[in-house]
Formats: C-alpha cells, sequence, structure tokens
C-alpha cells in the first residue's frame, strides 16, 4: 500500500508543490506550500479517523490534502482539474492501486468550491481541510499587504481549530480574529467556501458549526438547536 510517506517522498510532487507555490507568490497568493499542503493533510485524515472511517480512507485524504494543489504548477484557473490530470500518472507510477488513485484524482479535481462537487467521504474531508485553512502564517514572510483583503483576512486570524463531535454528528471550525480584519471580510472572500465546507459535512452525515470569536456565524439545523437549548 503507498503511503503519505511514500508521497512526500516523491520528487515529481515535490517540484510541483514548490512550482505552484512559486506560481501564486508571484500572483500575490498567500501560502500554498508546504505549510498548507501538511495543514490540509493533517485536517482532512482527523476528520475522517474521528468520524471512524477505515483507515485505508483515512491515509486516502491524508495523501489528497498533500497533491491537492499541485495544478497551480499549471494555472490558478481549474487548478483542481488540471491537477487529477497531473497526478494520474505520477500516482500509476508508484505502484498505487487504481481504485485508489481514482479516489485521490477525483477528490482532487472537485476540490474547488467554483465547479466541484462532493462525491465521496475522501472528498468532503478534502475540501473541509482546504476551506478551512485560513491563519496569519499564510501570510508570506509574516508581513502582510494591507491593501489585500486576503493578507488582512489571514493576518487577522490568531487562532484556527476544527474539531469533530462524532456523536453529535458535527465538524465545528472555530476562529479566533483580531481587529486587523472583520468578520464582515471574511465572509467576502469565505462564502462560498463555507457552502462548499456545509455540503462536504452534510456528506459525512454531519453539520458544519463556523464559530468566529466566540459567535456561530452559520444557521445550526433546527434539530440541533433545540437539543442545544
Amino acid at each position: 500500500m503507498i503511503t503519505l510517506q511514500d508521497i512526500k517522498q516523491n520528487e515529481a510532487i515535490r517540484v510541483l508543490i514548490r512550482a505552484g507555490n512559486r506560481y501564486l507568490e508571484a500572483m500575490g497568493y498567500t501560502e500554498h506550500g508546504p505549510r498548507h499542503v501538511g495543514y490540509v493533510s493533517h485536517t482532512a485524515s482527523g476528520i475522517l479517523r474521528s468520524l471512524g472511517y477505515s483507515p485505508r480512507e483515512v491515509e486516502l485524504a491524508a495523501i489528497a490534502g498533500w497533491v491537492h494543489d499541485v495544478g497551480n504548477s499549471v494555472n490558478r484557473h481549474d487548478h483542481g482539474p488540471l491537477g487529477a490530470t497531473l497526478l494520474l500518472p505520477i500516482l500509476r507510477e508508484t505502484g498505487m492501486e487504481l481504485a485508489d488513485v481514482m479516489e485521490i484524482i477525483t477528490a482532487v479535481g472537485n476540490h474547488e468550491e467554483q465547479s466541484g462537487f462532493i462525491s465521496s467521504a475522501v472528498s468532503a474531508a478534502l475540501a473541509l481541510g482546504d476551506k478551512s485553512d485560513a491563519h496569519k502564517s499564510r501570510v508570506r514572510n509574516g508581513k502582510p499587504d494591507m491593501t489585500d483583503i486576503h493578507d488582512r483576512v489571514n493576518f487577522a486570524i490568531q487562532e484556527n481549530h476544527v474539531s469533530v463531535d462524532r456523536h453529535r454528528r458535527v465538524i465545528r471550525h472555530e476562529l479566533t480574529m483580531d481587529d486587523t480584519s472583520s468578520v464582515m471580510e471574511y465572509l467576502q472572500i469565505y462564502m462560498s467556501r463555507i457552502v462548499m465546507c456545509e455540503q462536504a459535512a452534510a456528506f459525512l452525515r454531519c453539520s458544519f458549526d463556523l464559530v468566529i470569536n466566540g459567535q456561530s456565524i452559520n444557521n445550526r439545523p433546527a434539530s440541533e438547536e433545540a437539543e442545544r437549548l
């Protein structure tokens, strides 16, 4: 079985991640290198582990998280489908079973909120891991461009935590922001991503609870709210 550690050692994937991160840096985007893909890999696999999915699904979510942004090495637009296309021969060359390859490239090809569709547990976990990564450490060199809303929002986020309540079937994303930016600005750039997180959580038979500075931002399902009260 091909593992995350095998994938991390693959030189082709290393080169693609570095190239994509350099390209996005030139465009003025936040960090999309080892820190980001490491976060997504850890968070995606942790969600499935917490919900009781099989060890192989957990490992595939970890791998998908690590490789999900390789398409940025070609172009930011449609980088999900581009990445899936690039990964197919690379993953096959590692000796990975075709069923596992397809699980990963389907998740990678559908992780963009503009065109992605959640069709598996691995795909759902990847979307949640990717869209939840907002933090001051994403600002390159720790020096935000305060005229850029993405830099302002990320720099304002001091704490970021995703937790899973398996019993109540709740995936909770908690953020702590300072006044460098605002919740309104966060929603301006993250609204479509929040919607995708809700869809991904629903696929996993969970609700998605976004909490910023201690306040629930999205509506809880009526049954859950009644239970809470």
